[in-house]
């Protein structure tokens, strides 16, 4: 999964899973903001296939894996 890092005017650092909209998280490092994205995209993916949902983020994600 495609993972967009950026650091903000204030120095954190907010990364983004543009797959899964609304999926960022802020972090004090670039690493910090990139493992809580990470984690927060994986608890998501997993809420959605229990939920039974498939949607177009979720096909492509398991299309490039």
């Amino acid at each position: 999964m495609r993972i967009e890092v950026e650091q903000e005017d204030d120095g954190r650092w907010l990364a983004e899973a543009p797959a899964l909209p609304g999926v960022m998280a802020y972090g004090t490092s670039r690493d910090e903001a990139v493992n809580r994205v990470e984690t927060l995209a994986l608890r998501v993916v997993a809420e959605r296939l229990e939920q039974g949902e498939r949607t177009p983020e979720l096909d492509r994600w398991f299309a490039a894996a």
